[in-house]
């Protein structure tokens, strides 16, 4: 199995002046850098963080899918998604921040179930009420 998180360079970095979206983003990308440091545990061939700004073309690093919307009549690339590929090569993608911390998090609790470490990841309070 592959992952990919893509996130909003610029949410992730604070530019875009939301300080709820960076402590959520920051809290994805911290999650899925640690799911990636322990990804043998649980049998994730590889997991990729890819930190996309507007204008990039996908901005996928590795697996080839991409979310967009209609919004004013004109599409819209989704700025954060997390994309996973089985075995199969079927991909599933998650788009909304609460999925992502929920695959995340689900994930960090499989390697700690494998592991004697202390492989928790300390959220911010909107992304603790996002999976409450």
């Amino acid at each position: 199995m592959r992952m990919e998180l893509r996130v909003c360079k610029h949410c992730y970095e604070g530019t875009h002046g939301n300080e709820g979206k960076t402590a959520i983003t920051r809290d994805m990308v911290a999650c899925a850098e640690r799911v990636r440091e322990y990804k043998d545990l649980i049998g994730l061939d590889s997991l990729y963080i890819a930190k996309v700004e507007e204008g990039d073309v996908g901005g996928a690093e590795a697996l080839p899918a991409i979310v967009a919307h209609i919004e004013n009549d004109q599409v819209t690339l989704a700025d954060t998604q997390l994309v996973m590929e089985d075995g199969d090569g079927n991909l599933l993608v998650y788009p909304e921040p609460e999925d992502v911390l929920e695959v995340l998090t689900r994930n960090i609790d499989q390697i700690s179930d494998q592991t004697r470490q202390d492989v928790t990841v300390e959220l911010s309070s909107e992304s603790a009420e996002l999976l409450a």
